[in-house]
């Protein structure tokens, strides 16, 4: 799925508590329908000290739910496969949660999956000399690591312009860099980049974000999350400039969006393939 960012306005009124409901529909459409198809999703938030699911249902039409699991990160897994003969395919989410603005820390590191892990590099966030040099220049006090964090997320913004059309989700944080515009994927990669090259563990986050301006949205949204000593994990939404608050749901994470995002999978035979995602998020 393609991932665009999403644009916020500050809301009025608390952000502590929010009760939040989510419409997330995803349809494939095809010239000739594919003769084998197999998708994961990762469309399934989960309880956590900053959110409380109530109900969450996912309904397929033109597929069939095949197992579900967790993926090495603890991410909700559902593998469906595609129907025979189905030219298209829908994927409709829904589902209510509360969720809880903790200022972005998240806290402590409860997965499987060591720190340290999180501190490599993948494809989509190879450190390259532009990267280095942007690092050299932001460089993150460990005692005074927010501040610095904070730092670094700004002047990814000033560096890459909020520009959509420009990038897609298989874009490497240096070609955004280098481009000068890009989307939220593409601010959280530059960033994961430089601060996994500092030392810091940092992953890619996934989710949803209700904006002020308007409920009907055309993707969903993407962050990052850095562990901070006697912090644990701190969120940075490099896109609007902010720490996520009660108004981001989180969905999955990973090392970058290939780990985390919504749906990924394989068809063979499909031609023309027409993606739509609609989203509403409403409090």
């Amino acid at each position: 799925m393609r991932l665009f960012p999403a644009k916020s306005r500050p809301i009025t009124g608390s952000l502590s508590n929010m009760r939040l409901d989510i419409q997330h529909q995803t349809s494939f459409d095809y010239a000739v329908a594919p003769s084998y198809g197999l998708l994961q999703l990762r469309m399934t938030p989960q309880s956590s000290p900053g959110q409380s699911v109530f109900a969450w249902d996912i309904a397929l039409e033109g597929a069939r739910a095949q197992s579900r699991f967790f993926d090495q990160f603890g991410n909700i897994v559902e593998l469906i496969e595609l129907l025979p003969g189905s030219d298209r395919v829908s994927i409709q989410v829904s589902g209510s949660l509360e969720t809880l603005s903790e200022t972005g820390v998240i806290g402590r590191h409860n997965q499987a999956m060591p720190l340290w892990f999180y501190t490599r590099q993948t494809a989509l966030t190879e450190v390259t000399a532009p990267l280095k040099q942007l690092s050299a220049r932001t460089k993150i006090d460990p005692d005074d690591a927010l501040a610095g964090l904070h730092a670094l997320s700004q002047s990814i913004l000033d560096r890459v312009t909020y520009t959509t059309g420009e990038t897609d989700v298989t874009t490497r944080a240096t070609d955004a860099l280098a481009r000068g515009k890009g989307v939220c994927q593409d601010h959280a990669h530059i960033f994961l980049s430089i601060v996994r090259e500092q030392g810091f563990p940092a992953r890619y986050v996934s989710g949803y974000l209700l904006m002020d301006d308007r409920t009907q949205q055309e993707a969903s949204h993407a962050w990052a999350e850095v562990y901070v000593k006697d912090l644990g994990w701190v969120g940075f939404d490099i896109s609007n400039g902010i720490s996520p608050d009660g108004r981001y749901v989180q969905l999955a994470y990973g090392l970058d969006y290939n780990d985390a995002a919504p749906t990924r999978g394989v068809t063979l035979g499909a031609q023309r393939e027409n993606l739509i995602v609609s989203i509403q998020v409403q409090q």
